[in-house]
């Protein structure tokens, strides 16, 4: 049993000790390191799922080393924790060090001051009792304690002053700035949310631009801490009216812009022409109800229009998915219930549902043999042309699960569900005409812009936090805890003989011109000529 309480001591000192807690704080760090190369779960599970086939067996040992769930993984909770246990375990106590080292008066001087880095000793045409007022007065500021030849170590008068005491405060003022900010991030990782949603940035009517903040279902995708129910968001709403973007003649976006007004609250009711009006741009969000409201992408969202046999239209606007980044060259698909009068069995209505899938370039580019072959030559939309694919068939429109807005499942082709029956270019304006005598226009297309809303309460105690940790340390860097000790002897009732010496607790340089100076002023020396070679 003893050997167990001994060893349990031992880890605590050890996890306690501040050379410990620099291990975990560097072990924290390159831990997080996986979090940022690899993809995470809790952003996108389908990149994890796609890594781990493109990578075998590598990937699944990743997996089990939980590298895809790095920050919600055990062993990095682990060094969390145990990181928060050795800060608090070495700064309690380091605090009570301090604590009493304040109210510790300054130790007594040592026997032989000449032994010290700093030294000096002369004699003042001054006696002794207004020696003694001038110690007073030079080291005011400092904590001073005078000493009695009964309890000299010489057996003189002496006197000890110490200063400095501020680099302890900052060093542990830092160190629990970097405790509180790590509480801080921890704690609001638990009760943050953050979601993305594509808005299309149009002020048609026929256009839904709104985004309201009201349930988490209205996200495209959404996360948040443990501690979120979903039921706690922030009640706004906002309208992107456009989205601009400049480009280099490369195609380098230089810069982009999306104009939106919002209403928070009760106003979310009011007319949408009485919203207040705000610019997003790149880094500066819009700030509203708690929550910030980021630009990060964009893209483009064609508009096609069926004129079915019976001449009902019907229209979509749909984003597509950017597979160029610089010239945004675009992909995605597009699915079309026939009206219920045109068929009245519910099985041919199925039959007949339409879906085109294809790209979309906001300015052509043809190639290949017969110039067929879309590509995009600039990101700007100056010309645009859509490459298509329709099918007819069952596409499970109403069979109640979810489907990709981008890609076709490829079982409804191999299984015949879906029958490909034209393949078609079209420029704005142009249609094909199917063989029903269903008329397919390609209308144009709008830019949809992808916002991010991020809720996290505790950033302005991260911010806090961080900068209590930087200005303790530049404090503690450049305070030096130094002390000074003064010995005198009276040669006769007008003359007293003078020893100083200084010492500095961590180094010995960087402090030498202030103990020369108070040694002059103890002394009465004269200013050292600083033209004097």
């Amino acid at each position: 049993m003893n050997y167990l309480i001994a060893a349990a001591k031992k880890a605590w000192h050890w996890l306690t000790s501040m050379r410990t807690a620099l291990v975990l704080l560097f072990l924290l760090a390159l831990g997080a390191i996986p979090g940022a190369l690899l993809p995470q779960r809790a952003l996108n599970a389908d990149n994890v799922t796609d890594y781990i086939e493109n990578n075998g067996k590598l990937a699944e040992i990743y997996d089990k080393l939980q590298f895809f769930d790095v920050f919600s993984s055990t062993w990095f909770n682990a060094i969390t924790v145990l990181l928060f246990v050795s800060l608090i375990g070495c700064i309690l106590p380091r605090s009570w060090d301090h604590y009493k080292a304040l109210k510790t008066p300054p130790v007594r001087a040592p026997k032989n001051l000449n032994r010290l880095p700093h030294y000096g000793s002369g004699t003042v045409e001054k006696p002794i009792a207004e020696v003694e007022k001038t110690i007073a007065i030079t080291f005011s500021g400092w904590n001073l304690a005078s000493y009695q030849p009964a309890e000299d170590r010489a057996g003189l008068r002496s006197f000890a002053a110490e200063k400095g005491y501020l680099r302890e405060l900052f060093n542990l003022l830092f160190h629990l700035g970097l405790v509180g900010m790590l509480a801080a991030i921890a704690i609001g990782r638990l009760v943050y949310y953050e979601g993305q949603v594509i808005v299309i940035a149009s002020d048609k009517p026929e256009v839904n631009s709104q985004f309201c903040n009201t349930a988490t279902a209205n996200f495209d995708s959404f996360r948040a801490g443990l501690l979120f129910d979903g039921t706690g968001l922030n009640t706004y709403c906002f309208d992107a009216h456009n989205f601009s973007a400049d480009y280099l003649p490369n195609g380098q976006a230089e810069n982009f812009q999306s104009e939106v007004s919002y209403a928070v609250g009760d106003a979310i009711n009011s007319d949408p022409a009485t919203w207040e009006n705000y610019t997003l741009r790149v880094n500066h969000p819009l700030r509203i109800a708690g929550d910030r409201v980021y630009l990060q992408g964009h893209g483009f969202a064609p508009t096609f229009t069926i004129t079915w046999p019976d001449g009902t239209t019907r229209s979509q606007t749909v984003q597509f998915r950017p597979d160029d980044l610089t010239f945004f060259l675009s992909s995605g698909v597009m699915r079309f219930d026939p009206p219920a009068g045109l068929y009245p069995e519910l099985f041919d209505r199925r039959q007949n549902q339409l879906t085109i899938q294809g790209l979309f370039a906001p300015t052509a580019a043809w190639s290949g043999e017969n110039n067929e072959l879309l590509s995009s030559s600039y990101p700007a939309m100056r010309d645009p042309a859509v490459a298509i694919d329709v099918y007819r068939g069952d596409h499970g429109l109403d069979a109640g699960t979810s489907q990709s807005i981008f890609t076709i499942d490829p079982t409804l082709i191999h299984t015949g569900q879906l029958q490909k029956i034209s393949r078609v270019n079209l420029l704005v304006g142009e249609s094909v005409t199917l063989d029903d005598g269903t008329i397919i226009r390609f209308n144009g297309a709008e830019e949809f812009a992808n916002y991010q809303i991020s809720y996290d309460p505790t950033q302005i105690w991260v911010l806090g936090f961080t900068t209590l940790s930087l200005l303790s340390l530049v404090g503690s860097l450049v305070i030096k805890r130094r002390r000074i000790w003064v010995r005198i002897k009276p040669i006769s009732d007008t003359e007293t003989y003078i020893e100083t010496a200084g010492l500095a607790r961590t180094d010995r340089a960087g402090w030498g011109e202030e103990y020369e100076e108070i040694h002059r002023i103890l002394l009465d020396l004269p200013e050292p000529d600083d033209d004097e070679e």
